[in-house]
């Protein structure tokens, strides 16, 4: 991604040496995304057909969370907006008063992701010419896609070098990396290095001891396993996230298989068991073995330090609860541009990078421990720590907020937007005391008409819509007959 984000925006104005080992196995657990994908396929000029082709993706219109309320219960956090705002009241407090007031409609009938996703729609139909779509994102094979971007880069003047390196060169006076040296005795020397070596960090921890952030006390799940199956007939597009007695198991739909993998803690269970609940629990026949993977959640302490940029694992991780992880790479991808520097890495540069990625970071990892904390589950220890534990001062106050009056203030343009945060905290059970003062104001006939249209909008957009499988088959078939998906909006 990197690679060829540098060669799209610089051209053959900088020097681009990708090294890369094929005897280096990749993690490749990726494969769901968020709307800002979009974004970034788009500056690269990628060409949506030939995308979805190659990488054997699907649509996504969000996530289906089961049983993390409780057992037996089911929410879906879709993207894109939950009904019409008014002037700055957001739609949802109008719909609180609405179901106070007895309004039987329940809070998802206003969001065209979520009912599409119901459906298995996506997509314009073969007889018309366009629809409006609702915001969307991609699930696709990672590797492929990977591939798809070596390609896109060394056609852009990337140079890609095999091999490993061995050796971090840093120059005795100002410590800047100055240089690679590889296994097979090559040398690289340079000026800016991005370091997407992993968990390892061989160049920003390895060589330049950046430190790391340990957030696991927040996020306790530190381990994962995934393993590729067969379909169960079904082309959802949309993923799904089941808990599970200690953590929870993802379900990825794309045309050639099916992703699935358990998130777990190794405090509240053994690796044997979780690999015994992960493959009774898959859609269809395996077809290969599970692969481990360990990690501790949290960040660099300095993901940007001296003249090199972390990217990836190798700045820190955060669960793919709400696939975030392709996204974080992208974040740091697209502010590296923007505060591009010369060969001296001006130190403000370096502090307003960090300054900004660290609130990303530290924005989504706040998102994510809501769906750990705020719960009703209490059948296994892991929950009940879950439910007990102290959380950062940043959501309790968010919580805190939401729960007196139903407001939601996003903070320095956060990844997640009020319909989001609307939505899981809805779903895991949260509710609010009172809504917004000014929705009193309307008077019970303009409220009961705003309601009535919200509704009849989202039902009939969602009712022009194409069955996702049928919409993806034609899309990708090499005639070319479907029109390209349109989605107005990204929306997180």
């Amino acid at each position: 991604m990197a690679a060829a984000a540098l060669s799209q925006y610089f051209g053959r104005y900088l020097s681009i040496v990708l090294v890369e080992s094929e005897e280096i196995g990749i993690v490749g657990v990726g494969e769901a995304t968020i709307p800002q994908i979009r974004l970034f396929n788009a500056g690269l000029g990628l060409d949506e057909r030939e995308f979805l082709r190659e990488t054997m993706g699907t649509f996504k219109l969000g996530i289906e969370f089961v049983g993390w309320r409780r057992e037996g219960m089911r929410y879906f956090h879709g993207f894109g907006e939950v009904g019409r705002a008014i002037g700055l009241v957001p739609f949802h407090h109008y719909w609180l008063r609405y179901a106070r007031e007895g309004g039987p409609l329940p809070l998802d009938r206003f969001s065209p992701n979520t009912m599409a996703a119901r459906e298995n729609r996506y997509g314009v139909p073969a007889n018309a010419r366009a629809a409006r779509l609702p915001a969307s994102a991609y699930h696709f094979d990672a590797a492929r896609y990977a591939a798809f971007l070596r390609r896109y880069a060394e056609a852009r003047g990337v140079t890609r070098r095999e091999g490993k390196v061995v050796n971090v060169r840093l120059d005795g006076e100002s410590g800047f990396i100055v240089g690679l040296d590889l296994a097979d005795g090559g040398r690289i020397d340079g000026d800016l290095f991005v370091d997407c070596s992993g968990f390892r960090g061989l160049l920003i921890e390895q060589a330049l001891a950046a430190g790391y952030e340990d957030w696991s006390h927040w996020l306790p799940c530190d381990r994962a396993l995934a393993v590729p199956s067969t379909g169960d007939g079904k082309l959802e597009p949309y993923t799904r996230s089941t808990a599970r007695d200690a953590g929870w198991q993802w379900h990825i739909p794309l045309r050639h298989r099916t992703g699935n993998g358990h998130v777990y803690s190794s405090s509240f269970t053994t690796d044997d068991e979780a690999q015994r609940v992960l493959l009774a629990n898959l859609p269809g026949e395996r077809l290969a073995d599970p692969r481990p993977l360990r990690f501790v959640t949290g960040k660099r302490r300095e993901i940007w330090k001296r003249n090199c940029v972390a990217l990836g694992l190798a700045s820190g991780f955060l669960e793919p609860l709400e696939s975030t992880s392709i996204h974080l790479i992208q974040a740091g991808i697209a502010r590296l541009l923007a505060l591009f520097p010369d060969r001296h890495c001006d130190p403000v540069l370096v502090r307003e990078f960090n300054r900004q990625i660290d609130w990303e970071f530290t924005a989504v990892r706040d998102f994510l421990i809501l769906h750990y904390h705020v719960t009703e589950r209490d059948g296994s220890e892991f929950w009940r720590y879950c439910r007990a534990m102290p959380i950062p001062e940043s959501l309790q106050e968010k919580l805190a907020m939401f729960r007196s009056s139903g407001r939601i203030v996003r903070q320095n343009m956060e990844l997640f937007d009020t319909p989001s945060w609307l939505q899981v905290m809805w779903g895991q059970g949260l509710r609010p005391e009172g809504h917004h003062p000014m929705v009193d104001a309307a008077s019970a006939a303009d409220l009961a008409r705003y309601i009535a249209m919200n509704e009849r909008e989202t039902s009939e957009q969602v009712a022009s819509l194409s069955d996702h499988a049928a919409y993806l088959a034609r899309l990708v078939a090499s005639d070319a007959s479907a029109p390209l998906a349109r989605p107005a909006e990204v929306a997180g």
